[in-house]
């Protein structure tokens, strides 16, 4: 069988970002790919059949520029891209993003769409109101509107940051918590507690908390609230009733805005009760000024593994069955804990 030799320079990049732990990616391009690949000093070695080496160099040159382009990567994001362009070949973009994308500035960091699906969600927010963002988990629904309200404070667009959930048991009945209020509703939104903190710096997030500058707060304590010269996010909105989605959207007062966040796969409501992240779709189809934004399992930015859970999931909703010597799947299965 006739076999080609290939070269790529790697200059400019951090080589353990594209390798990945002990050359994890590098082995999985190989496997996919159907050649040989070895790392030599700041050049990749690829050998293969001249059709399989087109394919690898396609891929690994759309890899070494995303690096250069983005250097905050890190390898699972690479790892994520071998996972798409398996999953739907000669479709992988030579970038995530634009070379326009948003660079949102907060205190501690600074945070950039990852994908075409975030920098859709991130110029949403720059251009709107009110965005709606939907998604599954691990799209960076939440953790891009904390950033978002977090820049807008530190360029001083808005005056305060609001954070609000609905408390929601998921599944699971807790009981009676002991403690004082904010001990009983603290577990609800410590996700959002999380956020903030990869986002300010300890000392300003306790000044900024004991001066009301930024409140995290449980949906119910909103009503009767007119919020001006805010940013108000909603997490966890898939868990609201339409009468709580409608006491919240008429919360937005004078040169405010607002993003409500939400899985509406992943419902807690008794079954009885619709969800009003669901039902506001077609209620508010009709009115400017707002925006919808559909982030997908493309949009996953955690463990890639979450991205095939995810599909796995939408195979057993639709009733497709699963094949289990199907790469995802075997994926799932070979996965070590020690990759998570």
């Amino acid at each position: 069988m006739e076999t080609q030799k290939k070269s790529l320079s790697i200059e400019a990049i951090n080589p353990l970002t594209l390798f990945g732990r002990n050359d994890r990616n590098l082995v999985k391009i190989g496997r996919d790919c159907g050649v040989s690949v070895v790392a030599r000093g700041d050049q990749i070695l690829l050998d293969g059949p001249p059709d399989s080496i087109r394919h690898a160099e396609i891929l690994l040159s759309s890899i070494i520029e995303t690096i250069r382009k983005h250097p905050d990567l890190d390898e699972n994001d690479v790892k994520a891209m071998i996972d798409q362009e398996r999953q739907n070949p000669g479709q992988l973009t030579e970038s995530p993003v634009d070379d326009e994308g948003i660079v949102i500035k907060t205190y501690r960091s600074s945070v950039q769409a990852r994908t075409a699906g975030q920098l859709a969600y991130l110029r949403a927010i720059e251009n709107h109101d009110i965005v709606f963002s939907i998604g599954p988990a691990g799209t960076g629904k939440t953790y891009l509107a904390v950033a978002a309200a977090v820049a807008a404070l530190r360029q001083q667009e808005v005056s305060r940051i609001v954070l609000a959930r609905p408390a929601v048991e998921a599944g699971e009945n807790l009981g009676f918590l002991p403690g004082a209020l904010e001990d009983k509703v603290d577990p609800y939104l410590r996700p959002l507690y999380d956020a903030l903190q990869d986002l300010l710096e300890p000392e300003r997030m306790v000044r900024f908390q004991s001066m009301k500058i930024v409140e995290v707060v449980p949906l119910a304590f909103m009503r009767g609230r007119t919020l001006n010269d805010a940013f108000i996010i909603l997490d966890e909105a898939q868990n609201t009733t339409p009468a709580q989605m409608k006491m919240f959207l008429t919360r937005l007062g004078t040169r405010s805005k607002a993003v409500v966040t939400g899985d509406i796969t992943q419902v807690d409501l008794p079954p009885e009760q619709p969800s009003g992240l669901i039902e506001v779709r077609s209620v508010l189809t009709e009115i400017e000024g707002l925006a919808f934004c559909y982030l997908t399992e493309r949009d996953v930015v955690r463990n890639s593994l979450v991205q095939r859970i995810i599909q796995a999931y939408e195979r057993h909703d639709n009733g497709t069955g699963v094949d289990d010597s199907s790469p995802e799947v075997a994926g799932l299965q070979s996965e070590s804990p020690t990759d998570k």
